[in-house]
């Protein structure tokens, strides 16, 4: 084959080893060439193992060999954000406080993905402890958007969303507080996916918000996201936030039929103030909607707290030791949010978290007529970097559904004027990962955006 193995998806990847077109180490070289020549323009990495990495897929190429392939993961090169624990490979959290930091076990995630074969490329640049949603505070520099590099990628998963946009692997993984997985699906032109609050095992992974963090799969295709959801999710009884409730087989619900699903439209606040060129990609992506379901319905979402009241406490208490110690080895920003939440009111973050509960259980009668939630993912295409409401990432849609914990992806839906991408969130009822997927790959199939590739070119 003369095709760059690096340009494909997780599924064409398998059913190419399979068929012995390419061995796993050669996927895994060619990532690493990808990697050599945009890490100088892109930055998405901030460590890569080039060693581990080859010896795992020589070790993925003798499995093979010998008819022992683990998983349709198995010899597939990945990378995972680097707030998550990889054993003996660091995990710096983007800070300088965690520079050397080498965690002795991996996390719940990265275990799992290991099991199953994965090839683990690296760990990826990200807004600080995940702190933010531009992706340009950093201990390791500013991440740069393949579409456009003087744009931001969004975050805080922006290093996941640039290597996986930009071919330089497979699949990642990113974590979800208040959009920071689909945000930078959105602006970088990917999928991303927040499964059920509780789906996906956070234990390992650096905390923001425990109320609000979510563990979630980054990637080319609505059918390698059902196919890391395959390995990454399901109950962990050693972590207190995982829900008991049995998964399913991800793949197979991408094959569901979509035309009986009624869909929900919020359109307060969701579709208020929209740029518009993301106005006419969500209308056209509506018209594709229509064809594929049986309807559509305005309807109304229970209003939610300021989600700062609870991950700015939550994330003080995770942090307080090495703030007090080593206040400077934080970027600013991070610094003067965490310093910010030293005045926060212990009954304002009780009244929010009581919310949270309540929330969780209310927002399961919005479903009793309507199957999905369509909104945009932003309200605006990636902006420009340090222009006004950049360092939010611009047009955040998200956050409501951290907070609610609901099963919520971003699929490719347009480009703007500029040529950036535009993102469209298909949001279901609690565990309902099934249904989010089906309509999402339905509506990938039915249109082509998602087989654009950036240029790489400023």
């Amino acid at each position: 084959m003369s095709l760059d193995p690096s340009r494909l998806t997780i599924a064409a990847a398998a059913e190419a080893l399979a068929r012995r077109d390419f061995s796993s180490m050669e996927l895994t070289e060619a990532c690493l060439e990808r990697i050599a020549a945009t890490e100088p323009v892109l930055n998405a990495f901030i460590t890569v193992a080039h060693e581990e990495a080859r010896r795992d897929a020589n070790a993925a190429d003798v499995r093979r060999e010998q008819g022992r392939t683990l998983s349709p993961l198995d010899g597939i090169p990945i990378a995972l954000k680097d707030n998550i624990d990889t054993a003996g490979v660091r995990t710096t959290g983007a800070s300088e406080l965690f520079r050397d930091r080498i965690p002795p076990e991996d996390a719940e995630v990265a275990r799992r993905l290991k099991n199953a074969g994965a090839i683990l490329l690296g760990k990826l640049n990200l807004h600080e402890f995940a702190y933010g949603g531009s992706s340009t505070t950093t201990a390791y520099g500013t991440m740069h958007n393949p579409w456009g590099l003087d744009h931001v990628t969004g975050g805080s998963s922006g290093g996941p969303a640039v290597a996986v946009a930009a071919d330089l692997c497979y699949a990642s993984i990113g974590t979800d507080t208040a959009g920071s997985v689909r945000m930078p699906a959105a602006h970088c032109g990917i999928v991303g996916l927040k499964p059920t609050y509780g789906r996906v095992s956070t234990r390992g992974v650096m905390t923001l918000s425990w109320t609000l963090d979510h563990v979630g799969p980054m990637c080319k295709s609505v059918e390698d996201v059902a196919l890391m959801m395959n390995i990454i999710a399901g109950y962990d009884d050693l972590d207190p936030t995982t829900a008991d409730v049995p998964t399913v087989d991800y793949a197979r619900a991408l094959k569901l039929p979509t035309s009986k699903l009624q869909l929900g439209l919020p359109r307060k606040p969701f579709y208020d103030n929209l740029d518009p060129d993301v106005a006419r990609a969500v209308d056209a992506a509506m018209d594709v909607l229509r064809r594929l379901t049986a309807g559509m319905s305005d309807v109304q979402l229970p209003a939610t707290p300021n989600p700062g009241t609870i991950w700015g406490p939550e994330a003080l208490v995770y942090h307080s030791k090495w703030i007090a110690e080593s206040p400077e080895k934080y970027q600013p920003g991070t610094r003067r949010s965490l310093e910010g939440s030293m005045q926060a009111k212990a009954t304002d973050y009780v009244i929010a978290r009581r919310r949270v509960e309540t929330l969780r259980r209310e927002i399961k009668s919005v479903f009793a007529n309507v199957d999905l939630l369509i909104t945009p993912t932003m309200k605006t295409p990636p902006p420009k970097l340090g222009a006004p409401g950049a360092a939010g990432g611009g047009g955040n849609n998200n956050a409501a559904f951290d907070i609610f914990g609901l099963p919520t992806i971003s699929v490719p839906c347009g480009f703007s004027a500029l040529g950036l991408p535009i993102g469209l969130q298909i949001s279901g009822a609690p565990f309902a990962e099934s249904t989010v997927l089906a309509l999402a790959s339905a509506y990938e199939q039915a249109t082509e955006w998602h087989v654009r590739k950036p240029s790489l070119a400023g």
